[in-house]
């Protein structure tokens, strides 16, 4: 089975926002062995919607088409598939009822704007969307699939997972793709490769090795096509027991496991807290581990001390060790990391402090450089990492640096 995969929206083609909603139906889809043909961004334009998605009929079996279904003059996809498909727009009464209710218990009207969310194609069948206004839809035309969903990415999400997904499998007989992968940190890529390199070249020829890397780690994706499932995974596993017995210090875990997950699993089950002080990473090591529910069963804290002053006046670091050091060195990430423990009673506590750039930079301390400290009973331990040049990478990479740190301490006690 072969599937295009279309996103509607002027905003996409302008980058004004970034398309997350493509590689995620790519992988529900690539997940049950459904082929993705092509993939493609259309603005909001009758004409372009009606001739990719006509090519795209003819091409393949399935179409996924996300965005232009809001409320506003400028969303058409909806209005479109309809004239498209020779049928006229009618209300569901349902839609209709969830629109309004979801609307007005948050204070907006519920004007004729959103009325207009609940008329659908009368010839489509109705994705109820529980999380938006804007319903899916199902359209079965010339031998070819479409549906329609909304482009707000979580609504989306929810819909293939929860609708479009179990619907194309019990519709369908689709041969099996079986992807596994397994999550490295501590190795960039290049040395990764050299390490393993004798355990991937004795991989039996029907699994594909992929290296994934992002910051701070490594993911390693094992893939079989068109295959029997059950004996595949069995022999996936043990091609990657095989390689922890390479690397064991490397290894972080499968799929969605991360660094923050490791530590949040580890201070749960100790019964343990932590606290945070960033300067240079701005929040982003706090919210790595508040994105994870659970979260405050240990984090206690998170403070963006980004001037002096307030690394001074929250946190205790010393004014002599700013100016003689710059806010920027051993001694003030020491001192970060033991302030905020000693403010919250943290059991453990980290801190970054660093030059993000693309400014401030100098011989010494150029762009990239960041101290990051870890706090606990025991004591402080600090280290001085270079995490690129782009801002965003090193914010990144500090974080991820950070949060390694914390976990090795934790592995090591």
């Amino acid at each position: 089975m072969k599937a295009t995969i279309l996103t509607i929206g002027d905003e996409i083609l302008i980058g004004q926002i970034t398309d997350t909603n493509t590689a995620s139906i790519a992988r529900h889809l690539n997940s049950a062995g459904i082929s993705i043909l092509e993939k493609a961004s259309i603005g909001d334009n009758r004409e372009q919607i009606i001739s990719r998605v006509s090519r795209a009929m003819h091409a393949t079996d399935l179409v996924i088409i996300t965005g232009g279904l809001g409320p506003t003059k400028d969303d058409i996809t909806k209005k479109t598939l309809a004239e498209m498909f020779h049928s006229r727009l009618v209300n569901d009464e349902k839609v209709a009822r969830h629109v309004e209710h979801m609307l007005t218990s948050r204070g907006i009207v519920y004007n004729a704007l959103n009325q207009g969310q609940s008329l659908v194609p009368e010839c489509c069948q109705v994705l109820f969307n529980d999380h938006g206004t804007a319903p899916g839809m199902w359209f079965e035309e010339e031998g070819c699939i479409i549906v329609s969903l909304p482009g707000v990415p979580f609504e989306m999400e929810h819909l293939m997972q929860d609708k479009v997904m179990p619907r194309l499998r019990e519709r369908f007989h689709l041969h099996e793709i079986v992807h596994r992968t397994l999550i490295t940190a501590g190795l960039a890529e290049s040395m990764l490769a050299e390490r393993i390199a004798a355990w991937e070249d004795a991989l039996p020829d029907y699994l594909h090795l992929a290296y994934l890397p992002n910051p701070g780690a490594v993911r390693l994706r094992l893939s079989a096509y068109d295959v029997d499932g059950r004996e595949v995974r069995r022999e996936i596993d043990e091609q990657f027991d095989a390689l922890k017995r390479i690397i064991p210090e490397y290894i972080l875990g499968f799929d969605n496991t991360s660094l923050e997950k490791q530590v949040h699993d580890e201070l749960v089950k100790r019964g343990k807290t932590l606290a945070v002080a960033e300067s240079c990473t701005g929040g982003k090591i706090a919210s790595r581990f508040t994105a994870m529910p659970g979260a405050s069963a240990y984090l206690l804290a998170g403070v963006v001390s980004y001037s002096n002053e307030a690394k001074h006046n929250i946190l205790g670091v010393s004014n002599d060790d700013l100016e003689r050091y710059g806010a920027v060195s051993e001694q003030v990430a020491r001192q970060m990391a033991e302030g905020v423990r000693r403010i919250t009673g943290a059991d453990y506590a980290i801190s970054t402090t660093g030059i993000a750039g693309p400014t401030g930079g100098c011989a010494e301390k150029p762009v990239g450089t960041v101290w990051m400290a870890v706090a606990s009973a025991k004591g402080t331990t600090a280290v001085v990492k270079q995490c690129g040049t782009d801002r965003g990478q090193v914010i990144d990479r500090a974080s991820s640096f950070a949060i390694t740190f914390l976990r090795d301490l934790l592995r090591k006690e």
